[in-house]
């Protein structure tokens, strides 16, 4: 089994207690303006390899982040499209 497929199985049952009904919302949802801007800077900082150690950190806690909501993303987008 793929970490992918094994992950999907562990969380698809919390997926269907906050997802129905909230769909749309999940679809819509994202960072601030300001937020997106940080991240953007600690994008960058990434790249050049120019992040403290904090920042570090904090950089990976937003890319785990964006990685679970594109998890949410995804399984709303499969309840929408199930539902037509």
């Amino acid at each position: 089994m793929s970490i992918q497929t094994a992950f999907h199985r562990g969380l698809a049952p919390v997926l269907q207690v906050l997802l129905p009904g909230r769909e749309q919302l999940v679809l819509d949802a994202r960072p601030d303006q300001v937020l997106r801007n940080h991240i953007d800077t600690l994008a960058a900082k990434n790249t050049e390899d120019e992040l403290t150690e904090d920042e570090r950190a904090e950089y990976e806690g937003y890319v785990r982040a964006n990685k679970f909501l594109a998890v949410l993303r995804r399984e709303a987008k499969l309840m929408v499209e199930a539902a037509r």
